[in-house]
């Protein structure tokens, strides 16, 4: 048997207000709207990617060469395993930042002291490999 108690028969009955549906549904609304522009802007940005920056992505790297490059040219600032002297540590750098930013970041020298750096398409595509190992 149900009992009811004073408190609850004397309670007074409110609808629930629709407002957290209606916020719930607008957030939705906007994210999915934010995924399709990033989406957008990503096929656009890889589409209209410079010739380098296809060459090297049509490239299959390979960790042992990209180490050896690395050895060569970035251990000096980044460490001999990567962790940071000079410049930053670049281990999981690959989920800090896209191929085409790794790319640019090695190519660029837009970021003092790191000097512009221009190695062949599979040569970066090599330390692409690389770096996304670490």
């Amino acid at each position: 048997m149900l009992h009811l108690t004073k408190e609850l028969l004397e309670k007074p009955l409110t609808a629930t207000s629709p407002e957290p549906t209606v916020q719930r549904t607008v957030v939705a609304l906007l994210a999915v709207l934010l995924l399709v522009v990033l989406a957008f802007f990503g096929i656009h940005q890889f589409r209209h990617a410079d010739p380098y920056v296809k060459d090297v992505l049509s490239h299959a790297g390979d960790v042992q060469r990209g180490e050896f490059i690395f050895q060569m040219n970035c251990a000096g600032c980044h460490g001999f395993d990567a962790s940071g002297w000079v410049g930053p540590n670049l281990h999981r750098v690959a989920s800090r930042k896209s191929r085409i930013g790794l790319i640019h970041q090695v190519t660029s020298g837009e970021t003092p002291p790191m000097p512009q750096f221009q190695p062949s398409p599979q040569e970066m595509a090599d330390l692409l490999e690389y770096l996304e190992s670490l």
